[in-house]
């Protein structure tokens, strides 16, 4: 069988992007994901976006590398938007649904297969302060402690260690280092579901934004530059009643190439 697949990344935050509507794609097997995903025996990616279409609209699908299906993905929110634009199904303003809820994104520039785009987010209604460290949900959930020098975290085992701990090991968290500098917040995270440390994290960049305008390292939910592993990303939202609302997630999507997987089944 062959299986025809397109490649993007957000920020080098990669994903194998199918277009369900297609009848040579196939159900996804938690195998067939793991497959995809592999970066030797597969294509290599972070994870598999399948792009469906519904009654109501577009509804984007998130399998981590590990084979499950996932929650919401920023980078791959951005990269969804961009394929959407891309196939003639939507313009510049791309809604769609997703794990957590109803999306609109904004295709605001397109050259040769780089697209920038702009993520609505969700709403964001609790922060958990633990000492240092913050809990909260950005569609994923997400553990962001903050560090004076992000060069000399063990990313992989500190991130694995906080990752598998009693309170998170059942569903699992995403963990987010940040060092606030005066221009930007630098992040590096692991990422549960890849189990391992990724180039950029979307909904990690949120979070790692949000946690810090709760300390006070950032006085202003207006265009906070994120300085991931892989590109810059912007955060924007607006603190009202408690909680944070028009949340936006601002960056590059970029599409890399497309092909077709042989696949014989497992």
């Amino acid at each position: 069988m062959e299986i025809p697949f397109y490649k993007f990344h957000g920020a080098m935050n990669d994903f194998v992007v199918l277009d369900g509507r297609n009848t040579a794609v196939p159900d996804l097997s938690l195998n067939l994901v793991q497959l995809l995903c592999n970066r030797r025996s597969g294509i290599g990616a972070d994870g598999v976006i399948l792009l469906k279409e519904q009654t109501n609209g577009l509804r984007m699908v998130y399998y981590n590398s590990d084979g499950k299906e996932g929650s919401m993905c920023g980078n791959g929110g951005r990269c969804f938007a961009a394929f959407a634009r891309m196939l003639g199904m939507a313009g510049e303003q791309v809604d769609f649904e997703a794990y957590d809820g109803s999306h609109r994104a904004y295709v605001l520039e397109s050259n040769n297969n780089q697209y920038t785009v702009q993520l609505e987010m969700s709403d964001v209604t609790g922060v958990e302060k633990l000492n240092n460290c913050m809990v909260l949900d950005t569609g994923s959930p997400h553990y962001i402690t903050f560090v004076d020098d992000l060069d000399a975290v063990d990313v992989f085992n500190e991130g694995k260690s906080i990752r598998y701990s009693e309170r998170f090991a059942k569903d699992g968290i995403n963990v987010n280092f940040v060092q606030p500098t005066s221009g930007a917040l630098h992040i590096r995270t692991y990422e549960r579901g890849v189990e391992a440390e990724t180039m950029a994290c979307g909904t990690g960049s949120v979070a790692a934004a949000i946690a810090a305008f709760e300390s006070g390292k950032v006085t202003s939910g207006s265009n906070i530059t994120i300085q991931t592993l892989g590109g810059k990303l912007q955060v924007g939202f607006e603190k009202k009643d408690g909680g944070y609302h028009h949340v936006t997630l601002t960056g590059p999507a970029e599409f890399v190439f497309k092909g077709f997987f042989q696949y014989h089944g497992i």
